[in-house]
């Protein structure tokens, strides 16, 4: 039986309940989780602000960002990442760029870390579930590594890969239907190559001025700031180009729910919810959402003459 996002994560439970309570929630599931099952703490990571990509409402507290998440390899729940983050094993890691490149890659972690300066970008987050944040993230363009790897003239697509591996990601162990084994793993994302190559794409290895926790998606994550945050792909280790659209796990689970382009849009609903709203984590009021999350300007121009109520 293959496991539908209604299964796991209910918004009228959400709204109700989490919604409400969360800015409290997060901070009572990290003090609650023992000493020896919380991810280790990560190490500083130094990074120049680059002013240009900023957003001015102030950063969602650490605590919320990293106890408040959603990566279904730990669980669906959304203090499981910090709960069970501790069987990731950031090190050693390597990602493959491949493909339709005409130098394909094996990149050591350390490799990725040196391949362009690295920079601090205030973004704003929004998740599906109509909830936001805003993270300070630190990384480069992703179009550093891709342009490494040559793409060729067929190369239309960009797929994301998660790492597959039950013993570091309780979650894709067989049988654990609540745990979130219902999706299709390797956990799979990805965007088209204009997209992937847009100065907004980040490649992300840290945030808070620290390497990526393991529950953010450690050691390596896209950030598609436009896009909803299940779009970001986190512990990648495979980038794949390709000529036709790839399948995505969300849509693979649900292709009636989530789309290949997955743009914020408060005129397009979920099936289940409205998107027309969101809550900012930490605070009690409603916002409103803003078209591309705020990013309008920078993005419109990549859907120029589609009907973006297709493109959810």
């Amino acid at each position: 039986m293959r496991l539908k996002h209604s299964d796991v994560t209910p918004e009228p439970v959400y709204l109700n309940r989490r919604a409400f309570m969360v800015g409290a929630a997060a901070l009572v599931v990290a003090g609650g989780a023992s000493a020896a099952a919380a991810p280790p703490e990560p190490g500083p990571l130094k990074a120049t602000p680059n002013p240009t990509f900023r957003v001015e409402d102030p950063p969602t507290k650490y605590e919320s960002a990293t106890t408040y998440n959603n990566f279904y390899e730990f669980g669906t729940d959304k203090g499981d990442p910090s709960r069970r983050g501790h069987t990731l094993r950031p090190r050693p890691w390597s990602v493959v760029v491949d493909g339709l490149v005409a130098k394909p890659q094996r990149l050591d972690i350390d490799e990725v870390l040196k391949a362009a300066p690295l920079e601090e970008r205030i973004y704003a987050l929004r998740c599906v579930e109509a909830w936001s944040m805003i993270i300070p993230w630190i990384g480069y363009p992703l179009s550093v590594v891709l342009k490494r790897a040559e793409p060729t003239r067929k190369a239309k697509y960009v797929e994301f890969t998660t790492l597959k591996d039950p013993e570091q990601f309780p979650a894709q162990k067989p049988g654990l239907f609540g745990l979130g084994g219902g999706l299709d793993w390797p956990y799979t994302e990805g965007l088209r190559l204009d997209e992937a190559m847009h100065p907004l794409t980040l490649l992300t290895l840290g945030m808070y001025g620290k390497v990526l926790p393991n529950q953010n998606g450690a050691p390596v994550r896209v950030v598609i700031p436009w896009k909803y945050g299940f779009k970001s792909a986190k512990s990648i280790v495979r980038i794949r180009l390709t000529e036709e659209e790839p399948k995505t796990a969300w849509n693979k689970a649900a292709p009636q729910e989530y789309g290949f382009y997955s743009n914020v849009n408060p005129t397009v609903d979920h099936p289940r919810w409205s998107q027309a709203t969101e809550r900012r984590i930490g605070e009690f009021r409603r916002r409103k959402t803003l078209m591309f999350n705020g990013y309008a300007d920078q993005v419109a121009s990549l859907y120029t003459g589609m009907d973006l109520k297709t493109l959810y």
